[in-house]
């Protein structure tokens, strides 16, 4: 027996694998445990951004869905990433079948609340899907605004919020290129539609979003 699957068998037993949703124990080739994925939606939900541009979200905000991305994103549980990307793989290729990226990005956070929190979720989501797609991840993005979260407001302070909030870092690597944006919430759009317009008049061929969750 080599050292890798001796190194899997000790992770495991360490640290088990647990279903996302539910937190509870599950197996090494599990993405989520049955009784979780009984409550899963038929379909996916599909809608636009402020802005108009298309944007898949595999599940509505609440109950065990809300859990998994609040479970990632404000207690750290970072190793659900690859779980939860399972299924916003399955929703793509399914809404998307017909469309061809060059690459896949996310929506980026300010450098202040990324030494604090010490990842971004969406990357992290981002990263997991283009794994599982085999399409390059590109850091597109920079976010140069350090604005109140959008949970914190509401209405029309949303938009001018996130108003001048990201810059395109090189635009040499998005011009005509078909680019999947990567976030984790949905709530008003604003947010992605703030990013696809940045790539899009920054010389992007066709900007197109998907997120874990849309809040209904």
């Amino acid at each position: 027996m080599n050292i890798s699957p001796v190194f899997s068998i000790i992770k495991n037993f360490i640290f088990p694998k647990r279903c996302p949703y539910c937190n509870k124990l599950i197996k090494v080739s599990e993405y989520a445990c049955n009784s979780c994925i009984d409550k899963f939606p038929f379909t996916y939900i599909d809608g636009f951004t402020k802005g108009g541009f298309i944007c898949v979200s595999s599940f509505p905000y609440e109950d065990i869905f809300k859990n998994a991305i609040l479970n990632i994103k404000f207690k750290s549980k970072t190793a659900y990433a690859p779980q939860v990307a399972v299924t916003m793989v399955r929703d793509i290729n399914d809404c998307y079948k017909d469309k061809n990226f060059d690459f896949i990005t996310s929506v980026p956070l300010h450098k202040k609340r990324y030494r604090k929190r010490g990842f971004n979720q969406s990357r992290l989501l981002a990263e997991n899907i283009s794994k599982q797609l085999k399409i390059p991840y590109i850091e597109a993005l920079v976010k140069v605004k350090n604005n109140k979260p959008q949970h914190t407001i509401k209405g029309k302070e949303r938009m001018s919020n996130v108003k001048n909030a990201y810059k395109v870092i090189d635009k040499a690597i998005i011009k005509d290129k078909n680019i999947l944006i990567i976030d984790d919430i949905i709530t008003t759009g604003y947010t992605l539609g703030e990013c696809c317009k940045v790539l899009d008049k920054g010389g992007a061929k066709d900007v197109i979003c998907a997120t874990f969750c849309r809040v209904i």
